[in-house]
């Protein structure tokens, strides 16, 4: 408890300025003769501080003084003079809805009440941005709306969740079957990426530059559902389009020629109507497209704001763990490539899709940068066609050039073979040596840095007079080299173009340079070859270890060249007896 001196020393000035108060209050408007005197005394029963008034009673009935309670209720609670002087007026005063600016992040979604020039949760800078917030008794969530709709759907007697065990849960549960593939080629390629196939109640954000094709992506894959092959029956599918009408949905998927009777098309952007219209069908899946074009009513800002986005996804994330039923979200992109909107809303996924293109290529990658129920390292490749995506067997043949033959005009050709999560990628890389012309390196496709690593290196230790030519490296199809095991491969292409000695079509290079010009070895070694020979190539140089390693696989005529140093490699492939 407070000591009466500290308390009464910390009232004492306000107790002054409210009698100055109540006698021009009084005086002005009332013109009351005498005036009112305010003391304050302790009351050792209530153990506060209590107010004592020389007003009359029948004055004391109108209401037009401090109420004692009210200016005890307001020392107790340490309130500011400015709200004590509310009690003015005697009754209670209306709830009105007011607003504050609120200061969120646009990168992580951390909220502040003033403006720091950064944010204090991620350190970024120029990510805070103004909100009004409007704070009302009414105000509406997404979890509110999801569970009101729900509510009604569920069967009664589903009562409260309580704690279950491990083992109950797991018990009678067939994990094998608990996902549901997607039949075909192009489901495939999908349930690859989802880590096997689409798992009950979860959602799923499908992000992707603007005519990547994400709307063609999931208007196949509603219909796949749809047909509902995987179940030996045709399903409900409800596919909800905030950016295009029904006929313009319809149109497109005449294009695909997609036809089934289950596929369900509608047009709004009303999250609680969509739910409803979701509990009528009790659709097998529900695709949203897109989450920056719906609102949910009642909560601040507009359809695409950070906070429509964030309670529109956790309307839909409650929708789907309590129905079982999985929801896809397509998701814009902003300038820098990342999802518009909330850094949180990646946190609420269960997954995160994300589709890359090149502008003037026909093929699409699929990639998982989240996923809480598979790998994140799967790929999915496909290629847009007039009637919609198709999925690619042969991936490799992306990164490859036309058949060649053996021509000295072909020198500074070399095959790498790369790894994509489970995914094994036959891609070429071509490098030019140039005497004569300006002292420079240019590189597409591969890290600077490990190019002028890989150059130094083939000066140093295998000999190699690069210091008067201009090297150019580039991979073909616009593709990235990021791991160690194209190391090879661009040392061969640049020995293959400053010896003016073309490598042979079907040899391959697969391994790791060192500084010592050591080569060493990289993982997964026996996919990688094993994917060599089934495309038909008959040779490979790998390091000597791995050589040995694999010496006793079959691979039928396929022959492994193991080498120790980059010397070896050039005696063997670009001296002939």
């Amino acid at each position: 408890m407070v000591p009466f001196q500290t308390l009464y020393a910390r009232t004492h000035f306000r107790n002054l300025q409210i009698h100055k108060l109540y006698r021009s209050f009084h005086s002005t408007k009332y013109l009351y003769k005498e005036p009112i005197t305010v003391s304050t005394v302790y009351d050792p029963v209530t153990g506060c501080m209590v107010t004592k008034s020389n007003e009359e009673p029948d004055k004391q009935q109108r209401g037009e003084r401090l109420l004692n309670s009210d200016y005890a209720d307001a020392l107790k609670d340490d309130r500011s003079y400015g709200s004590v002087m509310e009690g003015f007026g005697g009754g209670k005063k209306k709830s009105k809805s007011k607003s504050k600016s609120v200061w969120v992040c646009s990168e992580c979604g951390y909220s502040d009440g003033q403006w720091w020039g950064y944010c204090r949760e991620c350190k970024n800078v120029n990510t805070m941005k103004e909100l009004v917030d409007v704070v009302d008794s009414g105000k509406t969530n997404g979890f509110q709306v999801s569970e009101k709709l729900v509510q009604s759907w569920l069967p009664k007697g589903a009562g409260e969740a309580v704690p279950l065990r491990l083992t109950d849960v797991n018990r009678g549960v067939n994990h094998s079957d608990w996902r549901f593939p997607l039949s075909g080629l192009f489901g495939d390629e999908v349930s690859r990426v989802l880590g096997g196939g689409l798992v009950p109640g979860s959602l799923v954000l499908v992000g992707g530059d603007p005519g990547v094709g994400k709307s063609t992506l999931m208007l196949q894959i509603a219909a796949i559902i749809a047909e509902g092959k995987e179940i030996g029956k045709p399903a409900p599918v409800l596919y909800v389009s905030g950016e295009e009408s029904v006929e313009q949905i319809g149109n497109r998927a005449d294009r695909m020629e997609i036809s089934t009777d289950e596929l369900f098309l509608y047009s709004s952007t009303d999250i609680e109507d969509i739910l409803v219209k979701a509990q009528a069908l009790s659709p097998r899946a529900l695709i949203i497209d897109s989450i920056q074009t719906v609102h949910l009513a009642g909560v601040t800002g507009s359809a695409g704001g950070i906070y429509q986005v964030k309670e529109c996804t956790a309307a839909l994330l409650r929708f789907a763990k309590k129905t079982d039923v999985p929801v896809f979200l397509i998701g814009h992109v902003t300038k820098s490539g990342d999802i518009a909107g909330p850094r949180v809303l990646e946190h609420i996924v269960d997954a995160v899709l994300y589709m890359e293109g090149e502008q003037y290529s026909s093929h699409r990658l699929l990639r998982a940068f989240k996923n809480r129920f598979g790998s994140t390292d799967e790929l999915g490749v496909f290629e847009m066609s007039p009637c919609g995506l198709k999925a690619v067997k042969n991936p490799s043949e992306i990164f490859l050039s036309e058949e060649r033959s053996d021509s000295e005009f072909l020198a500074g050709l070399a095959i790498a073979v790369i790894m994509d999560g489970s995914r094994t990628f036959v891609i070429e890389i071509q490098a030019l040596c140039a005497t004569g012309s300006s002292l420079s390196r240019q590189v597409n496709g591969v890290q600077a840095g490990r190019a002028d690593m890989i150059i130094a290196v083939l000066m140093k230790q295998a000999g190699l007079k690069l210091q008067s030519n201009a090297i150019f490296l580039n991979v073909v199809s616009g593709a990235s080299l990021t791991e160690t095991a194209g190391d090879l491969a661009v040392a061969a292409a640049i020995c293959s173009s400053f010896l003016e000695f073309p490598i042979p079509s079907h040899m391959a290079f697969i391994g790791e340079v060192g500084l010592g010009g050591e080569l060493r070895m990289v993982p997964k070694m026996e996919k990688r070859v094993s994917t060599l020979a089934k495309l038909g190539y008959k040779k490979c140089v790998v390091p000597e270890p791995a050589a040995k390693l694999l010496r006793g696989l079959d691979f039928g005529e396929f022959e492994l060249l193991g080498c120790q140093t980059l010397k070896d490699v050039i005696n063997t492939v670009f001296i002939t007896s």
